[in-house]
Parts: structure tokens; C-alpha cells; sequence
């Protein structure tokens, strides 16, 4: 697997969408590939920090979560 391939198959790859003979392939070439090695690294920690920040966003204030809280009471 050239440079290039692994860039374009790297999301399957993280998303476990890559056929077992292609996954074997992607795992020799990071063998001695620094540069694809530190590129998979980083899309990790891209997907990390994205699902992290989603998280935040979808997460209510806390003053949302009182008025939840006292009508659930209320009620």
C-alpha cells in the first residue's frame, strides 16, 4: 500500500469499514511509515476532539437542567 492509498482508505479504516486483506496491508505499510503513522494518529485525535466538542454543544446549561428538574417536581 502506497502513501496515497492510505490516505484515501483511512476513515474505513477507522470506522472498521476496511476488508481484512486491506487492513493487513494498512498495518505493513505503518510498519515503516512514520509519516502515515503520525497521519493516523492525528485523524484519531481529530475524531476525538470533534466528539468531544459535539458533546459540549449538545449538552444543556445548568440553569436548563434546574428549570427541568423543578417542573419534573412540579409535576
Amino acid at each position: 500500500m502506497t502513501c496515497q492509498e492510505l490516505v484515501e482508505r483511512v476513515t474505513d479504516y477507522l470506522e472498521g469499514r476496511l476488508a481484512p486483506l486491506e487492513v493487513e496491508q494498512l498495518k505493513a505499510h505503518l510498519q515503516h511509515c512514520d509519516g502515515c503513522t503520525e497521519y493516523i494518529e492525528q485523524m484519531r485525535a481529530t475524531i476525538k476532539v470533534t466528539a468531544a466538542v459535539r458533546r459540549l454543544e449538545a449538552a444543556p446549561d445548568r440553569e436548563t437542567l434546574r428549570q427541568a428538574f423543578r417542573r419534573h417536581r412540579q409535576s
